[in-house]
């Protein structure tokens, strides 16, 4: 009852195929390729920083909003 065979995924596979349509999945298919690719690129170019000694950027420094007013809340009571 609680495992699923093979024919269950298939099942499930054509009703999704059927859902979407097979454009937007592949669309969804290269999407992630893409992001998959960029996350490993972004990763081998912070290893290639680190081994060839180059300084670490400092953080930027904390901008505040000149713009914004800090104020106390306080609860109003009706009476």
């Amino acid at each position: 009852m609680g495992s699923m065979s093979i024919w269950h995924w298939l099942i499930v596979l054509v009703v999704i195929m059927l859902v979407f349509g097979t454009k937007k999945l592949g669309n969804i298919g290269s999407d992630l390729g893409k992001a998959v690719k960029g996350f490993k690129d972004g990763v081998k170019n912070e290893d290639e920083q680190k081994a060839g000694g180059a300084t670490p950027t400092p953080p930027p420094s904390q901008v505040t909003d000149k713009g914004t007013i800090e104020v106390d809340a306080k609860e109003k009571h009706k009476l």
